[in-house]
């Protein structure tokens, strides 16, 4: 059962936004918003089947028949939440809580369909109210840059997970293996270890593969001399971790030595430079640089970082557009790449939390290059 003390913080940090902006009430239906808020745990998935409508006083959650008893089980009988399962469409159901509460300001996010928008706008006119509808931008996802212990502690034992799979598979790897056979057997010991979903689809990258960044596993059969990016993460409770490392069947050519080494000191310099209030789009920069000025920054174009929570991509960003401070509690990666086409690429990630020393790496796996399959 879920610490209810912790959500009654986190309402409490909507509600006064809630109260800075003027608005009597919020319409929420982001599904990672409204596991931040409710604590209800592995219960929500891809369909958007939920709907909240809070105001000052009041926590109203509208689901269906197929997760009532989940949310009713995850929740308990401390929660401050009236949940029902009327068998009406959530925009009727939303309009007749604005009617009830009598609000005038009901704030939405411009996540919404624009369905589910103008369903809502027809039945509040169907109502015969008229309220003003602002539009919140990312607003409860900007709550959530700052993670609470609970957070924290759930994205360090999915690490722990992550961690332990990559030294189950540098022992499992060998010449032969086609990229899905070394996948399966990652994700099957995450499964069997621990995690109770996967933060995204495996990558493993082998050979010329690793020079795509989000290169899909193939049936791509690995030969001595490959290098193999794996970028991966194990969920558990709803919160992923993400990591990545690239290893060596066999031992590694002097290029690829050169490539690895620029890559995991870019790694380690970024880290230390990350600091409480340093600029987003500052890190990414250094990274830039740094690779730039070792000869390769022709092949390194993605951002070098992002948050990590409830969501395997959501802000912070060590990006170029990024310009907002990084503050602490944030949890967030430091994943720097070079990708060489046709031949092979290097990619070193680490995640961790900003904390007033510094950053802080969960990720408790060797920077050193392995070398597999020998």
């Amino acid at each position: 059962m879920p610490d209810m003390s912790v959500y009654v913080e986190r309402v409490a940090r909507l509600r006064a936004l809630m109260d800075q902006r003027g608005y009597d009430a919020v319409v929420i239906r982001n599904n990672p918003d409204l596991r931040w808020l409710t604590g209800a745990q592995r219960v929500f998935d891809d369909e958007v089947a939920h709907t909240a409508f809070v105001t000052a006083d009041a926590l109203w959650l509208h689901t269906d028949s197929r997760y009532y008893g989940m949310f009713l089980d995850r929740m308990g009988d401390a929660t401050l939440w009236k949940i029902d399962m009327d068998i009406v469409e959530p925009a009727y159901w939303t309009a007749q809580r604005v009617v009830e509460a009598r609000s005038r300001v009901v704030a939405v996010e411009d996540s919404l369909t624009l369905a589910f928008y103008e369903d809502f706008c027809h039945e509040l006119a169907q109502a015969s109210v008229a309220p003003m509808l602002p539009r919140m931008h990312e607003d409860i996802a900007k709550l959530r840059i700052v993670k609470d212990s609970e957070e924290i502690e759930l994205m360090r034992h999915a690490q722990s997970i992550t961690d332990a799979t990559f030294t189950h598979i540098c022992g499992y790897i060998k010449p032969g293996m086609t990229e899905m056979q070394i996948k399966n057997e990652m994700e099957n010991y995450m499964f069997s270890h621990g995690a109770d979903a996967l933060s995204f689809e495996t990558i493993v990258a082998a050979g010329p593969n690793g020079a795509n960044p989000h290169a899909r596993p193939s049936d791509y059969v690995v030969k001595p001399g490959d290098m193999i990016v794996m970028d991966y993460g194990a969920g558990y409770h709803d919160y992923h971790s993400d990591m990545t490392r690239t290893v060596c069947v066999g031992q590694p050519t002097e290029e690829q030595r050169r490539v690895y080494d620029i890559v995991r000191h870019t790694n380690e310099v970024c880290g230390q430079a990350a600091k409480p209030g340093c600029i987003g789009r500052d890190i990414h920069n250094l990274a830039v640089k740094t690779i730039t000025d070792a000869g390769y920054g022709d092949y390194f174009k993605h951002g070098l970082g992002h948050g990590v929570g409830l969501q395997i991509h959501e802000m912070p960003y060590f990006g170029r557009r990024y310009t907002g401070e990084i503050p602490v509690g944030a949890v967030i990666t430091d994943e720097p790449g070079i990708y060489l086409p046709g031949r092979f690429g290097v990619r070193i990630e680490d995640f961790g939390v900003m904390t007033e020393q510094g950053y802080e790496r969960f990720t408790q796996s060797t920077h050193e290059l392995q070398i597999v399959g020998e």
